[in-house]
């Protein structure tokens, strides 16, 4: 009776084996055949071809009928500055474009960038990585994957995928360097209203002490110089953009900016704010700070508020302390700085914000709230 049983139970394992057996040799020739389709449509083959294909419908709602195609050779964006310069802004009026998709910030790629830095700067370290058969050429194919992998998957596929994370253009010639076809828009503002910004709204940033103008300033100063520097020297991988001319002007440059990118003129950037939280639309954070000042139209409300508000030895020794302002195109000693007239529209865009006509989503509010609530000092 029991050497029956054996015997059954080996026949079922092996009709279970020869099924399994079947059903990957089956998949596995699907699998080559699909590879050979995208070979000889000279298309190139995505990494999800290799595990899983991530069939979807692009932003302009054309269906796809093969995974979406994605590599390091694929037109990236990418936005940086110092944070509280307009970047959560600029990646707005991006994502109002039904041909681009930036979202939110991940926060990890800044990281990961900052990593591999530490590594190349130390020669020790360099010199272990080399001998364990961890070279250069390992590491950057690593990072391109990582790196492709959270721009393309934390959000929906779009013809211009777009990364905005403020310090990841610190290593902007690395990323120039593993992305060959990528564009960079370096957002640039005076450092008195960022710094200014920063502090007023208690925006945690590491290595700046909020608690200090003279800090903050030298900090950017610092992290100006070197993005800046970098974006010089990608020369037309680059476009600086200056967070005041944008939105004294933001028709002028979009058209401008989009020109560089290589993507085509559509006016819905100029109307972000109408397409917050709709279906390929704008995804607003619930959490980043520059939330609340993003459900808003173009405005030149902040651009002066830092007037007045900077201690006065600092005032008195900012050409020292930030040298980046002047030559950046700044007047160090101006108080308020003259950046300029806007356009009819800001004007009109301005007033509106003024009588409180945008104001944030009911779900964003409770947000706001409970931020508020856990930056309140607890009673002793």
């Amino acid at each position: 009776m029991i050497g029956k049983l054996k015997q059954n139970l080996l026949v079922a394992c092996l009709v279970i084996s020869s099924v399994t057996v079947f059903y990957l040799g089956r998949h596995a020739m699907e699998c080559h055949q699909r590879i050979e389709e995208h070979g000889q449509l000279g298309a190139i083959l995505p990494l999800s071809a290799l595990g899983g294909s991530m069939r979807t419908t692009l932003r302009t709602g054309q269906n796809l009928s093969m995974p979406f195609v994605y590599n390091k050779d694929m037109p990236l964006i990418f936005i940086g500055g110092v944070p509280r310069s307009g970047t959560t802004l600029m990646r707005a009026m991006l994502d109002a474009h039904p041909e681009v998709r930036c979202g939110e910030e991940t926060r990890v790629i800044p990281r990961i960038l900052a990593m591999k830095q530490m590594w190349s700067r130390s020669g020790r370290e360099k010199m272990r990585l080399d001998e364990a058969g961890v070279t250069d050429e390992v590491l950057d194919a690593a990072m391109q994957a990582f790196l492709l992998e959270i721009i393309v998957k934390h959000g929906e596929p779009a013809n211009f995928l777009c990364n905005k994370d403020p310090f990841a253009l610190k290593s902007l010639s690395y990323l120039a360097k593993i992305f060959p076809r990528a564009k960079f828009l370096l957002m640039i503002r005076d450092g008195r209203a960022s710094v200014h910004s920063m502090i007023s709204r208690k925006v945690t940033i590491a290595g700046f002490d909020l608690g200090s103008y003279r800090d903050c300033l030298t900090k950017w100063n610092r992290a100006i110089e070197t993005m800046y520097t970098q974006c010089l020297e990608a020369a037309d991988k680059c476009l600086p953009v200056h967070y005041e001319q944008l939105v004294l002007h933001p028709e002028k440059w979009m058209k401008t900016l989009l020109k560089f990118l290589d993507v085509p003129w559509n006016d819905a950037v100029l109307r972000h704010e109408e397409l917050i939280g709709k279906a390929g639309g704008v995804s607003l954070s619930k959490v980043e700070r520059s939330t609340d000042q993003v459900i808003k139209p173009v405005n030149v409300e902040a651009l002066s508020k830092w007037v007045g508000k900077i201690p006065a030895d600092v005032v008195r020794d900012m050409a020292v302390i930030a040298p980046m302002l002047s030559r950046l195109g700044y007047d160090p000693h101006a108080n308020p700085p003259n950046y300029g007239r806007p356009d009819p529209k800001v004007l009109d865009n301005t007033r509106r914000v003024f009588k409180g006509e945008f104001q944030l989503p009911d779900f964003l509010k409770e947000q706001s709230q409970i931020q508020k609530s856990a930056e309140k000092p607890k009673p002793s």
